[in-house]
């Protein structure tokens, strides 16, 4: 297993959590979502994924989710 930290802007509450680890989750190879939630700034989130994780399928979930991922 591998482990990819990435930074989420703009998630508020449990809600906006659910959304982003459920779109994660859909990745076919992710594993686990774990989301530390500051709410109203950047979330700390790190992704449990078998093999590489392609970096456009988790900018696209993020941004199906509704949210942006931190450079």
């Amino acid at each position: 297993m591998n482990t990819t930290d990435i930074t989420v802007r703009g998630m508020t509450c449990q809600h906006c959590v659910a959304s982003v680890t459920e779109e994660l989750q859909e990745i076919g190879n992710v594993q686990a979502v774990e989301v530390s939630l500051e709410a109203g700034g950047d979330s700390p989130v790190r992704v449990t994924h078998e093999g590489e994780l392609d970096p456009a399928a988790v900018n696209d979930a993020v941004a199906e989710a509704g949210y942006t991922l931190v450079d």
